[in-house]
């Protein structure tokens, strides 16, 4: 051996106990896939950061808002609801730690009852919306109702897309396929319904409360 490859051998760090060859390789750099969802995640932050300000314009502009002659917003039942998404971003977090810890049982447990309150925020929002279109407002009430089905239906299509991905990781986490080695998937699902989760508060402060 070299003096040169001796002196520079030690400043190499040694690879850590346990470790599959390239573990730290994957470690420092963002995934193809994270990146992808990231990309995703910008691009609707966008979208929903345009039609957030189409809505504040709206409202500026209006000499009343909600207009009198329009039916009120659900509070009380939608800061309820607001608690079950907020709710099933904690057990979304749960079934992350589960599957970083290879225990499958409570991995399953967790992505089930984040799909269950994804369905029961899901749900309470469309019984809201059949009385509120038997109330008279439609996406035809002007401005008011044309923002608000648009905010906050979109909002829905993004929640309805997140359940149908929490029911194909929950499907395979049936078979036993992750564990530590193997997260990825759950990982990426647990990005985006973080992002659904995180974009409703704004929504809801803005849309329902001022």
């Amino acid at each position: 051996m070299s003096v040169t490859t001796a002196k520079i051998r030690p400043l190499m760090a040694p690879p850590r106990r346990g470790a599959a060859p390239g573990d730290e390789t994957e470690r420092r750099f963002i995934s193809n896939g994270m990146l992808a969802v990231l990309m995703v995640i910008g691009t609707e932050m966008m979208l929903f950061s345009a039609l957030i300000g189409s809505f504040i314009i709206f409202r500026m502009q209006a000499a009343f808002w909600p207009p009198p002659t329009q039916p009120r917003l659900p509070i009380a039942v939608t800061w309820i609801n607001t608690g079950v998404l907020l709710a099933s971003a904690v057990t979304m977090a749960l079934a992350v730690r589960a599957v970083h810890q290879s225990r499958q049982r409570l991995l399953r447990r967790w992505i089930g009852v984040t799909g269950l309150l994804g369905v029961v925020f899901l749900a309470v929002q469309g019984s809201e919306w059949v009385r509120l279109v038997a109330q008279g407002l439609t996406l035809a009430s002007g401005n008011y109702g044309a923002t608000f089905y648009l905010l906050i239906g979109l909002h829905g299509l993004h929640v309805s897309a997140g359940v149908v991905w929490l029911v194909c990781v929950a499907a395979v986490a049936i078979r036993g396929r992750y564990n530590v080695r193997n997260a990825s998937a759950v990982e990426l699902c647990a990005v985006y319904w973080y992002f659904v989760c995180a974009i409703w508060p704004v929504l809801f402060v803005l849309v329902y409360l001022l």
